[in-house]
């Protein structure tokens, strides 16, 4: 994640750097990626993008975090505890939308084919109850195959709400 100096920028520099790591995600997988075509994207010192990231992956780790906040908030997501099938397929779909009308399609389409694969992985929290990982891991994975290509989305939607529909606990 970004140095504290990164988040002491003024706005209008830090939105500079963050777009011109988005040119570059967006054009070059995370093993191509240059950090010389960034710093000059963004009008800054070499130097100055080690005082901001630690590394390449660094740097993308921070877009990767600024695209899904602004993807989820725009998908109006929901924090509910309980699991409702319905609000999860309709979360999945929002998001997708969001995603395909976004500054952010290139950027994650290429994240799920070429650079997922290339980052840490994040331990799911062992709290996280069995029902909602698996909602999550469908979730994902559908998403996933909607974005690599495109002509499946109805069979991968279908393929999700039935599996959903399966975890939906029955009412007592």
């Amino acid at each position: 994640m970004p140095s504290t100096t990164f988040d002491h920028l003024p706005t209008a520099k830090k939105d500079r750097i963050t777009a011109a790591l988005l040119t570059e995600f967006s054009d070059h997988g995370l093993a191509e990626a240059q950090v010389a075509r960034i710093v000059t994207s963004a009008g800054i010192a070499r130097g100055a993008f080690y005082k901001y990231f630690a590394d390449l992956t660094d740097a993308y780790q921070y877009l990767y975090q600024v695209a899904l906040s602004q993807i989820h908030r725009d998908a109006g997501g929901d924090e509910r505890q309980v699991f409702d099938a319905k609000r999860i397929y309709r979360g999945v779909v929002d998001f997708v939308d969001q995603v395909n009308d976004s500054q952010y399609y290139a950027f994650i389409r290429r994240h799920y084919a070429e650079n997922e694969s290339l980052l840490p992985v994040t331990p799911v929290s062992a709290q996280l109850p069995a029902i909602a990982w698996a909602a999550m891991v469908l979730s994902h994975a559908a998403i996933k195959e909607i974005l690599l290509q495109p002509a499946s989305e109805a069979v991968a939607r279908e393929r999700l709400w039935t599996a959903l529909t399966l975890l939906q606990p029955k009412e007592a």
